[in-house]
């Protein structure tokens, strides 16, 4: 794999490595395999960041499935933290109404974005809705969201890679990484 050039020099650490990440999503995969063995399911994927995670996520599901996508804002731009205000940009084009919804996140900390958006589909009448996160930040919860599959807990950290992005950028790394952001200089 080509080297992806810049990040190096703010990159703090890498806490999530892509055979981890791998292994862990194989396993979620086939958890998930289980519980909806004879059921329909629809994977929602929240827009951008849960991408990558979804892609790789799907490989590993064996029951039939059918995917759509939501895009979620709740961070203005530069924003190292949501500001509260829930705004969706990219509703979903499939009925979810009796079907077995599975939302797939790629990152939760607060909870209050996920708690607006279960709260919004939950209007919609699915016979079942729950989570599936690639990442929480347990100590950051200050809404309370359920979450039925976790991919890894991890610290109040600032991370970035395999589908988070740093000012939009670096979504594409197959590893999850902590930003330095005394060394962080945002693009121009």
């Amino acid at each position: 794999m080509e080297e992806i050039p810049g990040y190096k020099k703010f990159l703090s650490e890498i806490i999530i490595t892509e055979d981890t990440l791998q292994t862990r999503i194989a396993e979620l995969g086939a958890e998930i395999s289980k519980d909806y063995q004879g059921e329909d399911l629809l994977l929602i994927c929240i827009l951008r960041g849960a991408v990558l995670f979804l892609t790789d996520l799907m490989r590993h599901i064996s029951v039939p499935h059918a995917i759509d996508f939501m895009a979620v804002s709740s961070y203005g731009a530069g924003a190292r933290q949501s500001s509260g205000m829930v705004r969706i940009t990219l509703d979903l084009k499939a009925d979810i109404h009796d079907r077995n919804v599975l939302l797939v996140e790629d990152i939760v900390d607060s909870g209050h974005t996920l708690a607006s958006v279960l709260e919004l589909l939950d209007t919609r009448h699915p016979k079942s809705l729950r989570v599936c996160a690639l990442l929480d930040k347990t100590t950051r919860r200050e809404a309370v969201v359920p979450l039925r599959y976790i991919g890894f807990d991890i610290e109040d950290k600032f991370v970035f890679g395999y589908g988070l992005d740093l000012d939009e950028y670096y979504r594409n790394l197959p590893f999850i990484g902590v930003v330095d952001l005394d060394q962080y200089t945002p693009p121009d």
